[in-house]
C-alpha cells in the first residue's frame, strides 16, 4: 500500500451473541453489588462490568443493563457504594442479581459516607458519585467520581469465570 492510499476497513459481520459471550466468558471478572439510598430505601444490583477507569480524576465505571428494574432507583440518588464481594458471599452475589425481591432482607449494612448502603463482610468498598451515563447497546456505561474507598478484608474475592462462581488463589 502506498501512502496515499486509505487503509481498507474489515467487512463487518454478524456476531452470534451465544459465541460473544461464550469468547468472553473466558476473561475473569470480579463480582460487586451496587447500591444507594433514595432517601426511603436502599437499592441495588450485582455487576460483574465494574473497572477503575482514571486516576485523575478518579473514575470509575460499571455498565447496568438497559433492562434493569434497579439502576433508574439507584441513579435518581447520584451517589452510590460499590461493593466489592468475597469469596465467601455468593449467597449476597446470588440475592443481588434477583428482580423484585427484598434485596436487603437478611443482609447486614449500614450507611457509607455519601449515604448509599455498604454491606457488611465485603473485601473492599468504593464510594463515588455518578457523572456521566452512555447508552452502549443493550447497556448504560456509567461513569462516576470516586469519593472514598476502602479495604476491608484481605481474603480472595468472588469471581466469575465461564459463567460460573469461583476464587483466586494465588501461587506462592
Amino acid at each position: 500500500m502506498t501512502r496515499t492510499e486509505e487503509p481498507v476497513p474489515p467487512v463487518a459481520r454478524r456476531i452470534d451473541p451465544a459465541d460473544l459471550k461464550s469468547v468472553l466468558g473466558h476473561f475473569c471478572t470480579g463480582v460487586t453489588v451496587i447500591t444507594a439510598h433514595d432517601g426511603e430505601n436502599p437499592h441495588g444490583f450485582t455487576c460483574q462490568s465494574f473497572v477503575s477507569l482514571s486516576l485523575d480524576p478518579p473514575y470509575v465505571s460499571f455498565s447496568p443493563a438497559r433492562t434493569s428494574t434497579s439502576w433508574p432507583r439507584l441513579r435518581a440518588s447520584e451517589h452510590v457504594c460499590v461493593n466489592v464481594l468475597a469469596h465467601d458471599q455468593r449467597d449476597v452475589c446470588g440475592t443481588f442479581a434477583t428482580s423484585g425481591a427484598d434485596k436487603f432482607a437478611g443482609v447486614g449494612w449500614s450507611h457509607a459516607g455519601n449515604g448509599a448502603p455498604a454491606l457488611d463482610g465485603v473485601l473492599a468498598r468504593v464510594q463515588a458519585t455518578v457523572e456521566f451515563e452512555h447508552d452502549a447497546g443493550d447497556h448504560t456505561i456509567v461513569v462516576a467520581r470516586v469519593t472514598g474507598l476502602d479495604v476491608l478484608r484481605d481474603v480472595p474475592p468472588l469471581l466469575v469465570y465461564r459463567g460460573g462462581l469461583g476464587i483466586f488463589t494465588a501461587a506462592t
